[in-house]
């Protein structure tokens, strides 16, 4: 009887596109600020989902279950989160408490895969692309590359919005067909980022040698002369694949490498082996 009251319950309920808004921008808001190690972004989950998760179980029972289930283990990137939540969300409206197991399921299993395409398109390549752009344009004296910045960030809080609302009303279906077009799109947006992170190394790392050399009456400019026959911008190039390796290294922090940057650049110049 109990049973069937609770069902009852469940399908009186719809959630609404304000409930979806809420639990996504709850759970945007605290992903990182509830993070902790043992169960890492799990709280998060549950602080988001709860307010909805009152409205679908009027039994305090599986309001308590339900809520405390999404206290385990989660961890994803945030934006790609949104999906998953939005389509955990509509199992837990049509399904109600006996989805439980299912719901956890469909977390752990998604959790892992789309936090792979997530870091690389929004932890790697978004701030890559848009932040160098931006910051290019500030460097030429352009307001508008902090105008550009800011734009791009508020779209992607909206982004954010709307793929919680992808997984919600598309679940695991457009999750799952688009597996391997995922896959090719983050591909070409890492060659699209490679091509902008080269071409900002070329133009904005400014770094030249104004070395001559002389023999008799020949003189050989190092720059120009060498360099420049070989490969244009190969001195910037190095510079950066030497700061990628110091970065990459646990002794290194990024204050040191930026100290050791200006200690090359003061005695270089002063030298006269470097020319800004």
């Amino acid at each position: 009887m109990r049973m069937m009251i609770t069902m009852n319950d469940v399908d009186k309920y719809k959630v609404t596109k304000k409930d979806r808004r809420r639990v996504a921008v709850r759970y945007n808001f605290m992903a990182c600020n509830l993070f902790n190690y043992e169960s890492q972004m799990g709280p998060a989950v549950a602080w988001s989902m709860a307010p909805v998760l009152r409205k679908i179980y009027k039994d305090d029972d599986e309001y308590k279950a339900a809520v405390n289930n999404h206290f385990n283990y989660y961890n994803s990137t945030t934006v790609m989160s949104s999906m998953i939540l939005g389509a955990t969300l509509a199992m837990e409206e049509r399904d109600g408490i006996q989805a439980k197991d299912a719901v956890q399921s469909l977390k752990t299993s998604l959790m892992g895969p789309l936090a792979g395409v997530g870091d690389t398109l929004v932890w790697v390549l978004w701030p890559t692309i848009m932040g160098s752009i931006s910051g290019y344009m500030a460097l030429q004296g352009n307001p508008l590359g902090a105008i550009v910045w800011l734009i791009a960030n508020i779209a992607f809080w909206f982004l954010k919005l709307k793929l919680f609302d992808v997984g919600y009303t598309s679940g695991t279906k457009l999750i799952t067909s688009l597996g391997n077009k995922l896959t090719i799109f983050t591909e070409a947006a890492s060659i699209m980022g490679l091509s902008v992170v080269g071409g900002l190394i070329a133009t904005v790392v400014k770094i030249s040698a104004p070395v001559k050399f002389q023999f008799g009456k020949v003189t050989l400019n190092l720059q120009t002369g060498i360099f420049d026959k070989i490969m244009p911008a190969l001195l910037p190039a190095l510079l950066t694949f030497l700061i990628f390796k110091l970065l990459g290294n646990k002794k290194w922090t990024p204050t040191r490498v930026i100290l050791l940057v200006i200690a090359i650049s003061l005695v270089g110049t002063f030298l006269g082996i470097f020319k800004a």
